[in-house]
């Protein structure tokens, strides 16, 4: 039988696409962050409830519980459940059947394959087989949303896809660490040059004309480098409430990666 309840670490975009399509198809969701996420794409991040104690994502609302009980009351009562714990301790506790590292770290600090019974990484810095079961491509291009079940997806590479021919440039990054202070919000639209927050006192200016897809909150410790916010140049003909066509992608391969572990014939008895 698969297992209806389903743990994520991370609850940013990425790992929103993937919650929201497992919601989709039944699952129960149980997502782990730390007390100030740093998310950028917070319309569509069920991090935000965090700060905001509860946000629909196209109509999946997520809410913030404060323990365990209230965990299982958000389950039954069909939304997606957000805890703070950045060690993962829930995870020792409830030993859940299905776990999904979502949390995009690319480096040394990852899941073990012996957290759950199965266990999908995604992005670099896993290797199916011996981090976890299964890894999922997350890298734009024509392997995006593959399993893969032995090996690792493509290194990190540090550069954003290109959308309208900009890359790295949509990217905006603290030129020093300190206080986040906007002077602008998400959906704005902001013109090349033009100052849309502050460093403390140090402004950060948007390298190309587009509109503000996703800025972090405000008010939050940065370090120097920290991504803090990103301009789609496609201006108004962006949708800053939709997940991502990425994350959706990424999405179906977490359903893809479970009916292959569970397999189909048992899909009848969630």
């Amino acid at each position: 039988m698969i297992p209806r309840q389903v743990f994520i670490r991370g609850a940013g975009d990425l790992a929103t696409g993937v919650a929201h399509r497992l919601f989709m198809a039944g699952f129960d969701l149980v997502m782990l962050e730390l007390p100030e996420p740093l998310v950028v794409r917070r319309l569509v991040s069920f991090a935000s409830a965090v700060y905001e104690k509860k946000i629909m994502v196209e109509n999946v609302e997520a809410i913030l519980c404060p323990d365990h009980i209230k965990v299982a009351v958000a389950n039954k009562n069909k939304k997606v459940a957000v805890l703070v714990d950045p060690e993962a301790f829930s995870i020792k506790k409830s030993r859940p059947k299905i776990l999904v590292d979502a949390r995009m770290k690319k480096t040394a600090d990852l899941a073990s394959i012996d957290d759950a019974e199965l266990v999908i990484g995604l992005g670099p810095g896993f290797y199916a087989g011996r981090d976890v079961h299964a890894v999922v491509e997350t890298m734009r291009g024509p392997d995006l949303g593959t399993v893969i079940y032995n090996g690792e997806a493509a290194k990190n590479t540090g550069v954003p896809g290109k959308v309208e021919g900009f890359g790295i440039e949509r990217l905006l990054k603290a030129p020093e660490s300190g206080i986040f202070k906007p002077t602008m919000e998400i959906g704005d639209i902001v013109k090349k040059g033009e100052t849309l927050a502050y460093i403390n006192e140090r402004p950060v200016q948007s390298e190309i004309s587009g509109m503000i897809r996703g800025l972090l909150y405000p008010g939050l410790e940065i370090e120097e480098g920290m991504k803090i916010g990103d301009i789609d140049p496609r201006g108004k003909e962006v949708n800053i409430d939709k997940i991502s066509d990425k994350a959706r992608a990424v999405g179906g391969a977490v359903l893809e990666a479970i009916l292959h572990r569970y397999h189909f014939d048992n899909i009848s008895k969630l």
